[in-house]
């Protein structure tokens, strides 16, 4: 495996040990498949920072840890890689790790490697578990600040927040929703990729109380837990829609939507309007192509930029509300889909 950097930045990037990383790029025999892509992917971050390296000054090492789709994890390298083009001349050098699921031991063990290794500041997408506070805790006792991002765990020691008001959002897809909906009655599909992500928790409480307000005759069903992966999410979907009747609209707080799409095709249900989040590039399709009605959007690229800001400045002594990013939340339809993405 050929590469131009020290192995002991390899090893830091990767967070591996030296002998490890030597072991995968001399391509030695008891190497695991997911340690040889860890070091392939600290191969492809260092190059992609390359130029943040070359800067003056003292490095900054901020990792980004998420559970979410791959759909979804892409779109979050792409923002952190642009809010880093303005930081011309500092040297920050973010370290990436994504899974599609990610239990909470998982989660634990990957906050413990940060701990040990140390970091300027952790971006976190994380489930809401008393467990992972604790942990949180334990960072900012090392001095390693936490900012959330997306879905929060507020009250916890993390520095801030950094993302679209979920609550907000559950009420925008409420009154969007409503517009469509018939005065007799209802029936709404909601669909979450985990019941843990304080964030979709909040869209979907915020948007339930709502409709009771603006139609109180619909009824919900809910789907949820998929983790906003394909198999997962019809599998979750299959038992609700052999016995639920008509689905007149769907609100799919966590994604998945080409397979929630999908097997509401083979259950013959046509629902009059669909909501969903993000411009991820499957949301992008289907929004094109009239599958669904609007997507609720913000910004992750300016959501990263504050938080690369925040961790960057050091000046983050304290947790505080005050600390929070909220962004603003774009309605997204076939008639106003951006060309491209930053």
């Amino acid at each position: 495996m050929t590469h131009r950097f020290p192995i002991k930045e390899i090893a830091r990037q990767a967070g591996l040990g030296t002998a490890t990383v030597d072991r995968v790029l001399n391509n030695r025999p008891h190497v695991s498949p997911q340690t040889r892509k860890r070091v392939e992917m600290a191969l492809r971050e260092l190059t992609a920072q390359e130029a943040q390296l070359a800067a003056r000054g003292r490095r900054i090492y901020l990792d980004v840890l998420a559970e979410a789709p791959t759909r979804f994890s892409r779109e979050i390298r792409v923002a952190a890689e642009t809010a880093l083009r303005s930081f011309p001349t500092a040297a920050i050098r973010v370290r990436f790790q994504f899974q599609e699921i990610m239990s909470e031991a998982e989660t634990l063990s990957a906050l413990k490697r940060m701990a040990r290794r140390g970091s300027d500041g952790l971006c976190l997408k994380a489930r809401d578990t008393p467990a992972i506070r604790d942990m949180i805790e334990t960072l900012a006792s090392a001095h390693i600040p936490v900012f959330t991002l997306v879905t929060d765990l507020p009250g916890s020691a993390r520095k801030g927040y950094f993302g679209l008001d979920n609550a907000q959002a559950g009420r925008i897809a409420a009154y969007l929703m409503a517009q469509s909906l018939p005065d007799e009655g209802a029936t709404i599909l909601t669909s979450r990729s985990q019941d843990s992500f304080t964030g979709e928790s909040d869209r979907f409480i915020s948007f339930r109380n709502l409709i009771a307000t603006l139609r109180p005759q619909s009824r919900f069903i809910d789907a949820s837990g998929g983790a906003g992966t394909t198999a997962a999410t019809r599998r979750s979907l299959d038992a609700l829609l052999s016995d639920c009747g008509d689905v007149t609209a769907v609100y799919s707080m966590g994604g998945g939507n080409a397979a929630i799409l999908r097997k509401l095709a083979e259950h013959r249900q046509h629902p009059v309007v669909y909501i969903a989040h993000d411009l991820d590039r499957e949301n992008r399709h289907l929004l094109a192509q009239g599958a669904i009605h609007y997507v609720l959007h913000h910004d992750l690229s300016q959501d990263l930029l504050h938080l690369f800001s925040m961790a960057c400045d050091g000046s983050h002594s304290a947790t505080s509300t005050d600390n929070n990013g909220s962004s603003a939340i774009d309605i997204i339809t076939p008639y106003n889909l951006p060309k491209s993405m930053g």
